[in-house]
């Protein structure tokens, strides 16, 4: 997993939950900022979007923690609305500024207070989207409790089946998630060889000293590719 980045009015509100209060590292790459976590980066924009995740083909975000009875005061403590409680299961679902959805599992064992865990879509084609992403990117299909799911270094994609199409997710408050790549030319050419068209074909951003493309799943799931981020 690269990163997932976040469009918003107020990127000083989500830097201060996702660093204050969440504890990512502050990471700056030219003029954007990251909160970095173990598996992914989470970037803010100032910007306006058309909506939250809820509706978007990106439902949400899982990450899991430590002691979730903590990370709950945390995030109430900063304001942030806690929209639904499974203690069975030691999950619970917040509500972040720019109505962007997050689910938190407590996760015994692992290394760090919070680690990145999970980007759950919602499809009314769960299967053909989970083979996509098995195709495109090698992720590896499986399950988790329920859901229909693919992993991939830092990333477990999950789904959640829909009744109907769910909305794009560009221009959405998490307008587009990210997936770090090797190579990313050589990358992009597999894809266009697989008759993807791509969005934006590899470009050298210095400011960011990264080189990016972006590319739309055929539901509507905006992808940027990137190469050098994972070397911060």
């Amino acid at each position: 997993m690269g990163h997932i980045h976040i469009v918003t009015p107020q990127p000083e509100l989500q830097k201060k939950i996702w660093v204050d209060v969440l504890g990512g590292k502050l990471v700056k790459r030219g003029p954007l900022e990251y909160a970095m976590f173990p598996g992914v980066f989470v970037g803010f924009r100032k910007g306006e979007s058309s909506g939250g995740t809820e509706g978007s083909v990106i439902d949400h975000l899982g990450f899991g923690v430590q002691d979730l009875a903590a990370t709950k005061a945390k995030l109430t403590a900063a304001g942030v609305r806690i929209q639904r409680e499974m203690p069975a299961t030691k999950q619970l679902f917040a509500m972040f500024p720019d109505d962007v959805k997050v689910e938190f599992s407590e996760l015994p064992g692992i290394a760090q207070p919070v680690v990145h865990h999970h980007v759950h879509f919602a499809s009314h084609q769960v299967k053909e989207m989970r083979q996509w992403y098995a195709d495109t990117f090698g992720a590896v299909p499986g399950t988790r409790g329920k859901f229909q799911t693919a992993d991939l270094p830092g990333v477990n994609l999950s789904w959640n089946p829909a009744e109907r199409p769910a909305l794009p997710s560009k221009g959405r408050a998490v307008d587009h998630i990210g997936f770090e790549t090797g190579d990313i030319r050589a990358f992009c050419k597999k894809l266009e060889a697989a008759g993807m068209k791509l969005d934006m074909q590899p470009t050298r951003r210095e400011d960011l000293g990264l080189t990016i493309a972006f590319v739309t799943d055929p539901w509507g799931t905006r992808i940027e590719l990137t190469q050098g981020l994972a070397s911060h």
